[in-house]
C-alpha cells in the first residue's frame, strides 16, 4: 500500500533499497567471512557469521517484499563489501562492527520516515530492525573484549 504523499513515498522507498543494499552485501560479508576463519575457534565462530547471512537474507526478504508493497522495485545493486586486507578474527569483527553500525542508522532513518508517512506498520518493522541490529553491535563489542 503506498504511502499518499508521493514525495515520502519516494525517500522511504529509497531507503529501503539503501537497507536492501546492505542486506545483500551482508549476505556476502557473512558468507566470506565464515569462509577465511581459521583456528581452533573456528567451528562456532564460521556458524555464527553463516547464521549472520542467513540473518541478512531474511532481512532482505522482508525489506524487498515492502519496496514492493510501497509501488518500488529493489534495485540490482550491492553495498560495499570491502575486504579486510588481514583476516584476523578481531579485524574482521572490527570491519563487522562498522557495517552493523551503517545497517542500524538506515533502520532508525526508516523509523523517522515511518513516522512522518503514519504508517504504524513499517515503523514497527523498523523498530524491530533497530532492535535487531542494536543487539548485533553488542553482540560483536563483547566478542571483541578481552577476558580480564
Amino acid at each position: 500500500m503506498k504511502i499518499a504523499d508521493k514525495k515520502l513515498n519516494d525517500e522511504i522507498l529509497e531507503c529501503l533499497n539503501h537497507i536492501y543494499q546492505e542486506e545483500m552485501a551482508g549476505i556476502n560479508r557473512y558468507l566470506h567471512y565464515s569462509f577465511m576463519i581459521m583456528g581452533y575457534n573456528r567451528i562456532p565462530i564460521q556458524k555464527w557469521f553463516r547464521d549472520q547471512a542467513t540473518e541478512s537474507m531474511g532481512h532482505a526478504l522482508i525489506v524487498g517484499e515492502k519496496i514492493t508493497s510501497l509501488g518500488g522495485h529493489p534495485t540490482h545493486r550491492v553495498g560495499e563489501v570491502p575486504e579486510t586486507p588481514t583476516h584476523l578474527i578481531d579485524k574482521i569483527l572490527e570491519e563487522s562492527l562498522t557495517f552493523e553500525h551503517r545497517g542500524l542508522e538506515l533502520y532508525k532513518q526508516l523509523v523517522k520516515l515511518s513516522v512522518q508517512a503514519d504508517d504504524i506498520a513499517l515503523e514497527e518493522l523498523g523498530r524491530e530492525m533497530v532492535r535487531t541490529e542494536t543487539e548485533h553491535i553488542e553482540e560483536v563489542e563483547k566478542m571483541l573484549r578481552k577476558n580480564q
